[in-house]
């Protein structure tokens, strides 16, 4: 390896979080010097050579090496894990492969989320959850197997500025409400619920994914801790030290909705503080509801679950999904092949986009 080769993996090791930067820059001055990192990795740092040419082979964990397993890509990385497909060399099955990175690794409170959730996916069973095959340990990798999901988040349509109509916002809202409500049966609570949670399939299946932050109702955050993605997160559990409420639920899928249909969030600020701070005390304004002519209904329901006083919101998912169904019933039974003044009568103030969103 050319000392350029050797400093690029050296950054590798601690983009990956194999190294702090501390520890790291003592050893650019050798290497800059000719010496070799393999060889520096295991004089200054003890690392065995086998654990060395480990991670030369897989680059750090960015290849990961599973026995049994074959990893044929990369699907996606997020905060705390990486995402791959894979395909189970036993029984042929093509999996979606999560495997936690390693500053989470030595984290046990995130080594033990990883490992609840995995078996939470395990014993959960709906049509609208990932399902879970079982969570394992290879050496110091930790990796769950679940159902491989083809299809892009909602947040990634809505970066590409696609766009969604009432009507097909409310049919992807209602699934994901559907189970949460299973959820609930299970005293779960979410608690994450948002674009980037909720997958599309080519054919318009609705998966909710990531259960890293579910908890029980009873359960309470941590003091002076809030837990969730702030821009959706309820303004009641953001001072920390609440229990989890599926009325956060609620909110969140109620700031999910908002940007479905209007294409941004609620509430934008100059970091998390400040959206933070306009979610608690400022007042939701709508004015492209209204612009786009959107019903009144679809209004009616965003600031409800929104609302800043959680005894306002819908108080369960059965009670939420009796009205979303209302409205969507209400667009079914509209007849679009009358003449335009006898729908107009017929509408009871529903209205449709002039042109539907694409999924």
């Amino acid at each position: 390896m050319s000392p350029q080769d050797d400093a690029r993996f050296l950054a590798l090791l601690v983009h990956r979080g194999y190294l702090t930067r501390g520890v790291a820059e003592p050893l650019l001055g050798p290497l800059k010097a000719g010496q070799d990192l393999d060889g520096l990795l295991q004089s200054e740092l003890g690392w065995d050579a086998q654990h060395v040419q480990k991670l030369r082979r897989t680059r750090a964990g960015e290849e990961p090496e599973i026995p049994g397993i074959e990893v044929l890509g990369l699907l996606g990385s997020g905060g705390t894990a990486d995402v791959f497909r894979a395909q189970e060399r036993k029984s042929g099955r093509v999996i979606a492969m999560k495997v936690l990175n390693r500053r989470c690794t030595e984290d046990k409170a995130q080594r033990d989320a990883f490992v609840r959730e995995a078996r939470l996916l395990e014993k959960l069973d709906h049509p609208g959850l990932v399902r879970g095959f079982g969570v394992n340990r290879s050496g110091d990798t930790y990796l769950c197997r679940q159902e491989l999901v083809e299809g892009s988040t909602l947040l990634e349509i809505l970066d590409k500025g696609q766009s969604f109509s009432e009507e097909q916002a409310l049919k992807i809202i209602l699934a994901v409400a559907d189970v949460l409500e299973y959820m609930s049966t299970n005293d779960l609570v979410h608690r994450d619920v948002k674009p980037g949670n909720i997958m599309l399939a080519p054919g318009g299946e609705v998966k909710l994914i990531d259960l890293g932050f579910c908890a029980r109702p009873d359960e309470r955050n941590p003091e002076n801790s809030a837990v969730g993605t702030v821009a959706y997160l309820d303004p009641n559990q953001a001072e920390g030290g609440a229990c989890a409420d599926i009325r956060g639920d609620v909110y969140s899928l109620g700031v999910t909705l908002f940007q479905l249909v209007v294409g941004r969030l609620p509430f934008e600020g100059e970091g998390d503080e400040d959206t933070l701070r306009k979610a608690v005390m400022e007042n939701l304004k709508s004015p492209e509801l209204k612009s786009k002519e959107f019903s009144p209904h679809l209004h009616f329901i965003i600031e409800k679950m929104m609302a800043k006083d959680a005894d306002v919101r819908f108080q369960s998912w059965d009670e939420f999904l009796n009205e979303v169904r209302g409205l969507l019933k209400g667009f079914q039974d509209l007849d679009f092949s009358a003449p335009e003044s006898s729908r107009a009568k017929s509408r009871t103030g529903i209205r449709r986009r002039n042109s539907p969103g694409r999924q």
